[in-house]
């Protein structure tokens, strides 16, 4: 077993429910191997400005349920700078830690690798994200919450948009990938889903959009219909789509922006159960050794996966759910 007497650990990048989970569950562990934690706020500010203080069990106490971090969050554009890595490194080695444990997305990943090239000890990563789009693990801290915030949203919206049989565009987080979308798209019945893997949407192309909408009005008449769109799907965004599908066929369509409200709220119970177990992992197998490593979970097994590679691809969205939802939605 490796020799560890200081962890540290810190949550970096868009905060996701079920960080506090994974806090939790790093320091009760650590402290059954009598492991000292050190928490840096601020993500890798804390680092670089020796923001930190040692976590005690009472400090994790009545968190498990709390959306957020309670170590806080924050983008760090100094690390990408050359000196930026060099300092988090000197802190680290300053203050004898002998691992660090790194919550966040790839982005946060990408600091770690860097840091390692200066950090004498182990570092190991755990994946908290709305977006789900680190590879290495079927799912991120804190995108079934999101799955759930977002779903909720669109029931209430399905409601009024069947009193008034007005269309609604529903914009989603997940510029970049379509886990969000297509789930919450799916679970909350649109008739129509817009993301990245669905291919790109320009001003010239609305016709793709509009032929499913009229294709609906000739079934079932002038009813209710919801299309869930990720974020970024449309030049001028989801607003100026909907503009432009108004225009374009006469019938009101209003876009509902749900925004920073999919990264809040308590955590579901699968996210503080992924949490917990992905946080405790992951202090085992550092005592095991482990370093620039990710700790996921595959087919319900916790594993482990080379930090490097978490976001060298785009990690796919399920291919059934895809081919399904494209092949009703054009019906």
């Amino acid at each position: 077993m490796a020799t560890i007497k200081r962890l540290g650990v810190l949550t970096s990048g868009g905060d996701a429910p079920g960080m506090n989970a994974a806090i939790r569950a790093v320091l009760l562990t650590a402290a059954s191997y009598n492991i000292e934690v050190v928490g840096f706020k601020h993500g890798y500010i804390g680092l670089l400005e020796q923001e930190y203080k040692t976590l005690m069990p009472q400090h994790v106490q009545n968190i498990i349920q709390r959306g957020g971090t309670i170590l806080k969050s924050a983008r760090c554009p100094a690390l990408q700078t050359p000196e930026g890595p060099k300092i988090a490194a000197a802190t680290l080695h300053q203050l004898d830690i002998d691992a660090l444990i790194v919550i966040g997305g790839d982005g946060s990943f990408r600091g770690a690798l860097e840091i390692a090239k200066h950090y004498q000890g182990q570092i190991i990563g755990v994946p908290g994200t709305i977006d789900n789009d680190v590879d290495g693990t079927d799912n991120t801290i804190g995108y079934a919450t999101a799955i759930d915030t977002a779903l909720d949203a669109i029931d209430k919206i399905r409601d009024t948009a069947d009193a008034f049989e007005r269309i609604f565009l529903v914009e989603l987080m997940g510029r970049h990938s379509g886990f969000i979308a297509l789930s919450a798209g799916i679970a909350g019945g649109a008739e129509q889903i817009i993301c990245p893997e669905f291919g790109t949407l320009s001003a010239e192309d609305l016709r793709r959009v509009i032929t499913p909408i009229q294709h609906a009005q000739l079934l079932m008449g002038k009813a209710s219909y919801i299309m869930v769109v990720a974020e970024n799907s449309y030049p001028g965004g989801t607003t100026a789509l909907a503009d432009a599908l108004t225009q374009a066929i006469g019938i009101e369509c209003r876009a509902c922006i749900l925004g920073h409200i999919q990264r809040g709220g308590s955590p579901v119970g699968a996210d503080r159960i992924l949490g917990t177990k992905l946080g405790a992992y992951a202090v085992e197998q550092l005592l095991q050794g482990a370093h620039l490593q990710m700790a996921g979970e595959v087919n319900g097994e916790v594993s482990l996966y080379p930090l490097a590679k978490t976001g060298e691809r785009t990690k796919a969205i399920d291919p059934f759910l895809v081919r399904w939802q494209q092949q009703v939605g054009s019906a």
